[in-house]
């Protein structure tokens, strides 16, 4: 059987879905509906501008809720064009047809901006999920309008018959639901109203209807200046004349939020203002940026930087959504980059593609154009303050160094933008990029000039038979394919001994203390090639040792393997790596590396929540014990066999270990003991 015809959709069907799951929060009828009134006021501003229609002296745009708990209702008002019958039917009669769209496609050779709010037309139908019934009360602006009365109980019948109305402008009347009573309460309605309406185009007032029942004050006592005071004299015997208290309806949002200004015409202090009254953060921002793009898409806001001197897993922001100055959500991940959810701010773009409850985003690549340009704009503002506010950056980096790190392992983009900008702070508190810390080179002062002559009289003898333009080249990838290692400190304290080290040789090292920092300077190893990282107990580079003999060296590992035994017995461990050293820092008896695979290993081993890793790390391979042989007591060992070597060997064991970790507990009290221990034999020597 072959048929064709058209699908039609049964109201009693799909009203009911409409009230129960268009919205997941109920409260979003406040701003659905004041949404609907800013609307009117927009639209009936936009036909005053094209000549087709006279707007009173003095008329203000405004939208005005009133709060009545003793009649259980809530009433939303707007002196916007209002509607007439037909319009009526056309637009609240007919469910999804969308009187912003068709105010926008009727005038759009006439109206440039599109700054109208609803495009659904399924708004108002948010007002059946908390009320039983609903009253619509209309007056167009139209000439020789008639207004127009509309009641609908939630279900699929309305009536609709000549209204009283006689402004132009529309009233909703809802009558609440007795489970939803909360949203007439003036407070809750305050709370909702600021959260989605604080920065909408059109004045909101919240108001309080008068209660018959309501206290008064006396005559003679003192009246706040936000009401308005109305004298009601009892002529009741021995009372004194009172005042009833009517208060003033409460202005409620701000209709040109800092984000629509020009960045130019705003001050610091208006920036700062901004972020007190939004966050309620008074610590002031580090620094901000503030978005203004026309194309290809439409989007304005302000990115703050709090100070987030503190571990990135626990850093939390916020960043408010809006689209045309109605909040949407916060934090909407399709939109904001993930790492900048670590801020505070707000985006704003009438562009966005939401879908129907204008609560979330539809899946479009759009979006991620938004996203991308976001992660831009913030890598351009910091990489320019490097570049031309260095000192000030500086000042930052500690605060915002996390976040720019975390930025870099979420957003590949990102990274390519920042890494010539991030910040290394080295040993002595001075700031470097990864450009310079690459430049820094280790000066070994002794026999530097012969080094040097060394170094010409070989490239001399390579070179000679070659032509120059070969042997530059040549040159030039041997620099290339040299690895260079940049060492770093994560504890300024417990590697003071290394750090002693490097500053007696002249060399540096740059302070890694966040847990975010080793992920980042592998993902910085493996984006760029020859360039490795070693913690600066690593390893024991020729810069911090006295320069030695072939034949020296030879008696030195003659006598470290003498040893050997003597540290595997004493230490209970096969796998440690003992040697022998000149080290040019001659108080140091020794020194204990760790490779820096091994230790990456265990990090990353305690990251996945194994505990004990840092301490159970040592003892397990990868480590190197080195003997200094300019110090007195490797002298003595070597010289002397009795039963006080293999103390000596646990005790230079612990020292050298003391300089990387903290001890275990047992550890400690051994060490404790044994140096008591050597105490005593020295004093019965």
């Amino acid at each position: 059987m072959n048929k064709q015809g058209t699908l039609s959709i049964n109201s009693e069907n799909i009203f009911p879905i409409i009230k129960k799951w268009l919205y997941s929060d109920h409260d979003i009828f406040y701003r659905e509906l004041i949404s609907n009134g800013c609307d009117a006021v927009t639209k009936l501003k936009k036909l005053a501008m094209m000549g087709e229609y006279e707007l009173f002296e003095g008329y203000k745009g405004r939208v005005d809720v009133v709060c009545n708990p003793t009649d259980k209702t809530l009433v939303f008002t707007d002196n916007g064009l209002g509607m007439t019958a037909d319009e009526v039917e056309e637009y609240i009669n007919q469910i999804a047809f969308s009187g912003a769209t068709d105010f926008i496609e009727k005038y759009k050779d006439k109206a440039n901006e599109d700054q109208i709010i609803g495009h659904f037309g399924l708004g108002f139908y948010s007002a059946f999920m908390v009320a039983t019934e609903v009253h619509i009360d209309t007056l167009s602006y139209k000439k020789d309008a008639k207004p127009v009365h509309w009641e609908c109980d939630g279900g699929t019948d309305y009536s609709m018959d000549e209204g009283t109305k006689d402004t132009v402008g529309t009233t909703i009347t809802l009558f609440l639901n007795d489970d939803c009573l909360e949203f007439c309460n003036e407070y809750k309605a305050r709370e909702v109203i600021k959260k989605y309406c604080s920065f909408m185009p059109t004045e909101i007032y919240l108001s309080k209807a008068p209660d018959p029942g309501e206290e008064t004050i006396k005559a003679s006592e003192k009246l706040d200046s936000d009401v308005v005071k109305e004298t009601i004299k009892a002529e009741k015997e021995g009372e004194e004349d009172k005042l009833k208290i009517a208060k003033r309806p409460e202005l409620l949002n701000e209709t040109n939020p800092l984000w629509t200004k020009h960045p130019n015409e705003c001050t610091e202090e208006e920036y700062k203002k901004f972020y007190r009254d939004v966050f309620n953060d008074y610590k002031e921002p580090l620094f901000w940026i503030h978005l203004n793009m026309d194309y290809p898409f439409n989007l304005k806001g302000i990115l703050y930087f709090p100070k987030i001197n503190m571990e990135y897993e626990s850093i939390e922001g916020t960043i408010k959504l809006y689209n045309n100055q109605v909040f949407i959500a916060d934090n909407i991940k399709e939109v904001i980059p993930e790492f900048l959810m670590l801020l505070k701010g707000v985006i704003d773009c009438p562009d966005l593609p939401l879908n129907v409850s204008r609560s979330a985003l539809q899946n479009d690549g759009f979006v991620t154009k938004i996203s991308e340009y976001i992660s831009k704009k913030v890598a351009d503002k910091l990489s320019g303050m490097c570049k031309t506010e260095k000192e000030e950056y500086e000042k930052y980096w500690e605060d915002i160094s996390p976040f720019i790190k975390y930025g870099c392992l979420k957003d590949d983009k990102f990274c390519e933008k920042m890494t010539d900008y991030i910040l290394f702070k080295d040993i002595d508190g001075k700031y470097m990029t990864l450009p310079e810390c690459l430049e820094v080179k280790p000066i070994d002062t002794e026999d530097e000039e012969g080094k040097e002559k060394e170094s010409e009289e070989a490239k001399a003898k390579n070179t000679e038979d070659k032509p120059e333009d070969e042997a530059s080249k040549e040159e030039e990838n041997a620099e290339e394919s040299k690895e260079k290692v940049i060492y770093y400190v994560t504890d300024e304290q417990q590697q003071s001994q290394y750090i002693n080290m490097f500053r007696q040789a002249k060399m540096t090292a740059v302070v890694l203390r966040h847990n975010i920092d080793q992920p980042f300077i592998s993902q910085l190893e493996s984006k760029n090639e020859n360039i490795k990282f070693k913690r600066i107990d690593a390893d024991v580079t020729d810069s911090l040792k006295t320069k030695t003999s072939k034949k020296a060296q030879e008696e030195l590992d003659k006598q470290c393997e003498d040893l050997k035994s003597v540290f595997t017995k004493a230490l209970k461990n096969d796998k440690l790596v003992l040697k022998a050293e000149k080290l040019k820092n001659k108080k140091v008896a020794s020194v204990l590396t760790l490779s820096e695979e091994t230790r990456r290993m265990a990090d990353m081993m305690k990251m996945y929540s194994m505990p004990g890793m840092d301490a159970s790390m040592f003892g397990a391979g990868g480590e190197t014990l080195i003997l200094n042989a300019n110090h007195p007591l490797f002298e003595y060992m070597v010289s002397h066999k009795d039963e006080d070597i293999s103390m000596f060997a646990e005790q230079l064991y612990d020292l050298a270990k003391l300089q990387q970790s903290p001890l275990s507990a047992e550890e400690m009290s051994r060490f404790v003991q044994r140096s008591g221990e050597i105490l005593v034999k020295l004093t019965e020597k």
